[in-house]
């Protein structure tokens, strides 16, 4: 097993708050520091989010996966691969990204965004609803991640009333689903 070498909270801190302010330079600063500590898993998943946040998907995956390679236990990096890969339309490997998540304690924000994400593959949208607000209920840690949840309730919520109309028109929709996860493959964001 390979020793894990973390880099320092100020060269951590610093890297985190030029994400914060659009500097230019995040991802060669993220780039330099992984150089320096290729072990610490903190720095692969900023740098997958830098990544994704800019549009370089293909490259944002292996990053976010060594993340977890090197940290089984890195609970939000875990999620939010999964979440990339559930916003790719690999729902199956999410799923399985997500298994280790229902090892965390009972009440854990992440479990209910896991739990309401898995609804939502399977179309049960009141159910992803109600999981989804109970983990922004409980979620102190990231409130980046409670907005990015809030825009999913939202977009089901539109679904729900696209559906329902087209229900009553007799109109065929694709899967709601499919259209939901079309709508959040932008969506990453460092957290």
């Amino acid at each position: 097993m390979t020793s894990i070498t973390l880099c320092s909270d100020a060269d951590l801190q610093d890297l985190m708050a030029a994400m914060q302010s659009d500097d230019q330079d995040d991802l060669l600063r993220a780039d330099r520091l992984i150089e320096a500590y290729p072990t610490d898993p903190r720095l692969h998943f900023l740098r997958g989010s830098i990544l994704a946040s800019i549009g370089r998907p293909i490259e944002a995956l292996p990053s976010l996966k060594q993340a977890v390679s090197i940290a089984p236990d890195f609970a939000i990096a875990r999620f939010q691969l999964g979440f990339f890969q559930l916003t790719s339309g690999e729902a199956v490997d999410a799923l399985t990204t997500w298994g280790p998540i229902a090892l965390l304690p009972d009440g854990h924000y992440l479990r209910f965004f896991v739990g309401g994400l898995t609804h939502l593959i399977r179309d049960e949208f009141d159910e992803a609803i109600t999981r989804l607000n109970e983990g922004i209920a409980v979620n102190d840690e990231n409130p980046a991640l409670n907005g990015d949840m809030q825009l999913i309730i939202s977009q089901i919520i539109e679904v729900q009333h696209a559906v329902a109309s087209d229900a009553a028109t007799g109109s065929d929709t694709a899967s709601a689903t499919s259209f939901l996860l079309d709508q959040f493959s932008g969506l990453k964001r460092p957290n």
